[in-house]
């Protein structure tokens, strides 16, 4: 369609050189010094929006076809079962089977992290090793909150430590404080990252200066830092952020894909002019308007988004008005 040929052109030659380096292994600004894990992390991940029909079953033809045509950006990889594929909705047997299905679309040279965090240890640790059968690289875990009050540092060091231990892959810690109203405390992180089979962490509460701590802090760990979110991956690549896990990248995966590569080249008045063309279309599809407007975004792009789950309502026609606006003032329609 119109609006995808006129994203691919300016992006064309960027695009067809990084599909050549794709599968090359990433290094990202600030290279884990560790010898414990061999997994590089450094790239662009998508946290792909689960497809429903319009009976809101899990609509597998409609997967296979948005992963064919991801398979042509650069991602390092996919995540599936993070907050945009609305997990908490999904039956067990689903997400297994989503996982399954990934897998066998997606080339082996590619990541597949796949969220497995319940709410209590034992739970975590049956659904990681489900997910590392069905084909996950890694599992990514998000923090327990039901009995927020509990969740101490010690108490989520305990958590993820049992986790770590029995996982068969390794463990991406996972901070959403914006769906689970629990920021993961600074000094667990330092001390789960001494873990062997703790590979990173995707944060996504925005807080640049403690990305950076943990950046720093980590340096003589192989840990590596995740932007959650692509308001601020610029600035998390420059306190030396390995990569991004960005809900953006279900719509524009191939300019944050760029983002990253002018990023590592260095190229950084490049990087800032598009970063700023991304901070409201990614604030609309995450805080402003969530899944729903993620998913009709999608639309846009030639992919398919469709329904969500109840009780997630769809967008009114004002709400939708709204959010073309934004893309289409940031020049991407």
């Amino acid at each position: 369609m119109v609006l995808s040929i006129r994203l691919a052109s300016p992006l064309q030659p960027a695009l067809a050189a990084l599909c050549r380096a794709a599968p090359r292994q990433h290094r990202g600004l600030s290279t884990p010094s560790g010898q414990g894990h061999t997994l590089n992390l450094g790239g662009i991940f998508p946290p792909l929006a689960t497809p429903f029909s319009c009976t809101r079953e899990v609509d597998y033809a409609r997967l296979e076809e948005n992963l064919h045509r991801y398979a042509s950006i650069p991602f390092r990889g996919l995540v599936v079962l993070g907050s945009n594929g609305e997990y908490p909705y999904l039956a067990p047997r689903e997400r297994l089977e989503v996982v399954s299905c990934v897998r066998r679309a997606l080339p082996r040279d590619r990541l597949l992290l796949a969220g497995s965090g319940c709410e209590s240890t034992q739970a975590t640790i049956e659904l990681t090793s489900s997910m590392a059968e069905a084909g996950a690289n890694v599992a990514l875990v998000v923090t327990p909150c039901y009995y927020r009050g509990a969740m101490t540092s010690a108490a989520l060091v305990q958590h993820y430590t049992e986790v770590a231990d029995a996982s068969p892959i390794p463990v991406v810690l996972y901070s959403v404080p914006a769906n689970t109203g629990l920021d993961l405390p600074l000094e667990a992180v330092l001390t789960l990252a001494q873990h062997p089979n703790i590979l990173g962490i995707k944060d996504s509460g925005g807080d640049i200066t403690r990305m950076g701590l943990m950046v720093h802090k980590t340096r003589q760990e192989d840990f590596q830092v995740l932007a959650g979110s692509a308001g601020f991956l610029l600035a998390s690549y420059a306190l030396g952020a390995s990569g991004g896990i960005c809900a953006l990248a279900n719509v524009l995966g191939a300019p944050l894909c760029q983002l990253d590569h002018l990023c590592r080249e260095g190229r950084w008045k490049e990087a800032r002019d598009l970063q700023h063309r991304l901070i409201e279309p990614n604030t609309a599809v995450t805080r402003r308007f969530g899944i729903p407007g993620l998913k009709k975004a999608m639309e846009w792009f030639g992919y398919y988004g469709g329904p969500c789950r109840a009780p997630l309502a769809p967008l009114t026609l004002p709400q939708v008005e709204e959010l073309r606006g934004t893309f289409s003032t940031n020049s991407w329609l």
